[in-house]
């Protein structure tokens, strides 16, 4: 090899690692707003209706025939799921937690609504299953802090 192409491919080299550290970043940031755009989602949209009782949410629960307790419960974990996607260490767990409760939403939409909007929970567990896999590296994180106490 001749000294006129070492630099080269060590230039080539370096803008191919500057070029994947500038799309890692991107995708940590497209992330992080996609975590924040869900937390606003669930904590506005999601539970806070639930929360303060509001007339469509009350009517909801009462035709799946659950009362208010169980509107109250799913609105406090959807509340907390909400604060939790933007906690680091909690995301991951945070972002499975609500898949699980978007899978119970897809299955009432099913079986009391007709699949009346059963596509929205679909819809939402798909970002939010990227969530919980592109920051599972916090679960041992997070399980060092559980044992530590």
């Amino acid at each position: 090899m001749s000294e006129t192409t070492a630099p080269a491919a060590r230039t080539a080299s370096a803008a191919s690692a500057g070029s994947l550290s500038g799309r890692r970043r991107a995708a940590r940031v497209a992330l992080r707003t996609v975590q924040v755009l869900l937390a606003l989602f669930y904590g506005i949209a999601s539970a806070l209706p639930k929360l303060i009782a509001h007339p469509s949410a009350v009517e909801s629960f009462d035709r799946i025939g659950w009362g208010s307790g169980a509107m109250y419960t799913i609105g406090a974990l959807e509340l907390a799921g909400a604060v939790a996607l933007l906690i680091p260490v909690l995301q991951s767990v945070a972002a499975v937690a609500l898949s699980a409760l978007m899978v119970g939403a897809f299955i009432v939409q099913l079986t009391v609504f007709d699949g009346e909007n059963a596509a929205t929970p679909l819809i939402l567990m798909v970002p939010l299953l990227l969530i919980a896999w592109a920051r599972r590296g916090h679960n041992g994180e997070l399980l060092r802090l559980v044992r530590r106490r």
